[in-house]
């Protein structure tokens, strides 16, 4: 028996990895994926072996993430419920693939995670599992009654580890999780499920690690412009870089000015509600950038029907059906809506604010002389909004004159003078 778990040196995959290994007659393969953890991947394939795995592997991702997930994300301006950026979310079916090609290549029959009983990334795994590979078999520790038994909560967990000499971050002082990667930064669990716990007191601002407080940041504004092509974006203040050199970039300036940060009570696939805090700086220069633009590019239509369909399309990624069929069909036609989408957005960044400032483009659909007051001649003539005004107030007026028309009785008294 051979197992591939997905491994990331944290307090839940570090007692995964000792406990296989102590209940199973197995060869344990770790695998961590590079999504843009930086300094958190150093180390891991000695602290893994030293754990109980046979092997370990690391692969980098981070530029197949940025290109090939995050970005065909982005041209959709996605939001889960409003405010998350799927950080996460997004990343999981990328993990899963890598986990799966590596399973394939060492010939094991079996892949474990540590996602937890009680959250989405149980979800995200295995659906992509068995989108690529059904013959697999799933171990998850998270859902046997024995290891919740044995682990039923964080303090067991971290007890465990200090029994058997493995390093976590993790302690009694901070006891959260935190999940890491070139999009983001997500902390949840343990002090963070009191949903009136305030994580943005000067007291908790060791919490953070990718952004300042918006109170310290500079007091200074600073501009950038972001170049798209295609809904991409493609250059910073005329450099151009890759997906993840943008990202990273981003990441770093709007850290710097306190930007990115989200604390929510969001709705679970599972079916509970759970409180996440969320630093996403690059990503939401990013997308208010992007958002900006269309303004001036994209059709009006298209605008409305890719927004009505958004939060769709937010919850394919947050339900983990990245790779099922009407993900991928709804992607076609966001990718069809980003044609045309080139040009540069200006961007403020100022103690906690993304203020766009300025957008233009070779294909702007925005013509100056027919939306100026000034009294500037152009093709449009007012004269033609009369027709338009009576045919739309047509049923309107039919209502009244046939049922009645809307109450508006109300407590205000009309006064004269």
């Amino acid at each position: 028996m051979k197992i591939v778990l997905a491994y990331s040196g944290g307090l839940d995959t570090s007692v995964i990895l000792a406990w296989l290994k102590e209940k199973y007659d197995a060869e344990i393969i770790t695998f961590a994926a590079d999504v843009g953890q930086e300094e958190e991947l150093n180390g891991l394939a000695e602290k893994a072996k030293k754990t109980g795995a046979s092997e370990h592997y690391t692969i980098d991702l981070v530029e197949e993430f940025a290109s090939d997930f995050i970005y065909p994300m982005m041209r959709a301006n996605t939001l889960y419920e409003g405010q998350y950026h799927l950080g996460t979310s997004i990343a999981r079916p990328l993990i899963a693939k890598a986990q799966v090609e590596l399973a394939r290549k060492v010939g094991a029959t079996h892949v474990a995670h540590g996602a937890t009983g009680k959250g989405n990334d149980q979800v995200r795994f295995e659906l992509s599992y068995a989108a690529m590979a059904p013959e697999l078999e799933v171990i998850t520790p998270w859902r046997m009654p024995e290891f919740r038994a044995k682990f039923p909560g964080r303090s067991e967990m971290i007890a465990y580890c200090q029994e058997k000499g493995i390093n976590v971050e993790a302690t009694a002082k901070k006891p959260y999780s935190m999940d890491r990667n070139l999009l983001h930064i997500s902390y949840e669990a343990g002090i963070v499920e009191d949903a009136w716990f305030n994580a943005h007191t000067p007291e908790n601002k060791g919490m953070f690690k990718l952004s300042v407080d918006p109170a310290d940041a500079p007091n200074e504004a600073e501009y950038l412009e972001l170049e798209f092509e295609r809904g991409d974006c493609v250059a910073i203040n005329g450099t151009r870089m890759s997906p993840a050199a943008i990202l990273r970039t981003l990441n770093k300036l709007g850290g710097k000015h306190g930007v990115g940060r989200v604390d929510m009570v969001e709705n679970r696939f599972v079916g509970m509600k759970s409180r996440g805090i969320y630093e996403t700086p690059g990503g939401s220069i990013l997308l208010a950038a992007h958002r900006n633009l269309e303004g001036l590019v994209l059709d009006r239509e298209v605008v409305h029907l890719r927004d009505m369909l958004m939060p769709k399309y937010a919850e394919m990624i947050y339900y983990g059906t990245w790779y099922a069929p009407e993900r991928e069909c709804l992607q076609a036609f966001i990718d069809k809506s980003q044609e045309q989408m080139n040009g540069i957005a200006r961007i403020k960044l100022f103690k906690g604010n993304i203020i766009c400032c300025g957008t233009k483009s070779p294909v702007s659909l925005y013509n100056a002389n027919r939306a100026s007051m000034e009294g500037v001649k152009s093709d449009y003539n007012p004269d033609d909004a009369t027709g338009l005004i009576h045919l739309n107030a047509l049923r309107l007026k039919t209502r009244y004159m046939v049922q009645g028309g809307p109450d508006i009785a109300s407590e205000s008294h009309i006064r004269k003078g």
